[in-house]
């Protein structure tokens, strides 16, 4: 019997059939998205404006798929970069190939051009919305199955004016968040300290995480880290520098909070040395990182493995990111520790998507429509294009 609504095993081999349609567009853009205040990490700052690289996916039959880079530059890379490695030496190993081929493509892209990890999470994530969006199945279900339908939202509090902050602290418990993370070791210790207090006096519904995005010498690390520490927040991510291995484990044996490790971790293989090394207790966990949607769930598994905690962490983002990545921690049951998917909501004067990245008490809502869930809006490409064609 056929159900009204139900896919029929006939409409779902024509579905099937149709992820043989070889990939015929490939146009790449590159944004900038004006922001509603100054952002101050360990390792730099943004203000003004964030830029994005945009992947957009055409298939033969005239579906669409799209993607995005996320690049900064003192972390990951630069915009430049990503539409470099997306315009130049991914697109000659895209077009003409199945829609069905994505393992096969990804494998290629990760071999032909070294680091550019998030270029390949915007050509993973396109491949994906592409895919779903034709056999009718949401990202999460074409990689694994979704173990959750809410991802607790953390939103991180870095303005250099604390006064400013406030502002947004109030605004996140009117709107039911209930985790924030405390950006620190971009000013003088006193600062954090002030925070740290003002946050517990005053807003005691919120739990409280602590990154210092590599910010401190290994010098001042431990007693840095260790005041930290005694204000028990949920856990405190990479003081130094990614390739102090040995002082980040050392760091982990002095305080009795977690550590976790973010830019020490790229993809699985630097998951594996880090869990040999004991350098964390968790790990943050980004598509744009690792390279994709497929390599990041990958990180997750390696951490889970080894007895180790996982977010999903993101860069500085439009709602199209924060889709894919929402996709991604929905079918991966090792991350457990909510996401960091606020900057469509809380930090970009305006998103790109058509319809609003969708918070909703406290929590991100993992779609269930078909590919990514939703699209950027060809208009608002157009006002922030720096450069790329005319959508």
């Amino acid at each position: 019997m056929h159900y009204p609504g139900q896919v029929s095993r006939h409409e779902r081999g024509n579905r099937l059939t149709e992820l043989d349609q070889t990939i015929t567009g490939f146009d790449v853009w590159h944004l900038s998205l004006p922001v509603t205040s100054r952002r101050d990490h360990g390792i730099g700052r943004v203000e003004n404006a964030c830029e994005i690289v945009l992947l957009r996916l055409t298939a033969e039959g005239g579906a669409v798929g799209w993607g995005e880079a996320s690049p900064w530059s003192v972390f990951t890379g630069s915009p430049e970069a990503s539409l470099a490695a997306l315009d130049r030496y991914l697109r000659p190993l895209v077009l003409g190939r199945r829609v069905a081929d994505r393992p096969a493509i990804m494998e290629t892209a990760r071999q032909a051009i070294a680091h550019a990890t998030e270029a390949k999470a915007a050509l993973d994530s396109a491949l994906l919305d592409l895919a779903g969006r034709i056999a009718g199945q949401p990202v999460w279900a074409l990689l694994g199955g979704r173990f959750r339908d809410r991802i607790p939202l953390s939103v991180s509090i870095a303005d250099p004016d604390f006064e400013r902050d406030r502002a947004l602290l109030d605004r996140l418990v009117a709107d039911g968040i209930g985790v924030v993370k405390l950006k620190a070791g971009f000013r003088d210790h006193d600062f954090d300290i002030m925070r740290m207090e003002r946050i517990a006096r005053d807003y005691p519904s919120l739990r409280v995480r602590v990154d210092f995005n590599q910010g401190l010498t290994p010098g001042e690390a431990p007693s840095r880290t260790r005041d930290m520490a005694a204000f028990k927040p949920d856990f405190i991510e990479q003081p130094v520098r990614a390739h102090h291995f040995g002082l980040m484990a050392r760091l982990r044996a002095m305080i009795d909070v977690p550590l976790v490790a973010d830019e020490s971790v790229f993809g699985p293989e630097d998951m594996t040395r880090a869990a040999s090394e004991g350098i964390c207790d968790g790990v943050s966990v980004k598509i744009m990182k690792s390279g994709g949607l497929g390599r990041a769930q990958e990180v997750a598994a390696i951490a889970a493995a080894n007895g180790l905690a996982a977010y999903g962490g993101d860069m500085f983002e439009s709602g199209l990111a924060h889709l894919a990545g929402t996709h991604m921690i929905a079918a991966t049951p090792a991350i457990t520790l909510g996401c960091e998917f606020y900057q469509a909501s809380y930090f970009l004067t305006e998103d790109i998507l058509e319809t609003p990245f969708v918070v909703e008490g406290g929590a991100v809502i993992v779609p269930d429509t078909p590919g990514l869930g939703a699209r950027p809006d060809l208009d608002r490409i157009r006002k922030y294009t720096l450069r790329g064609p005319t959508p």
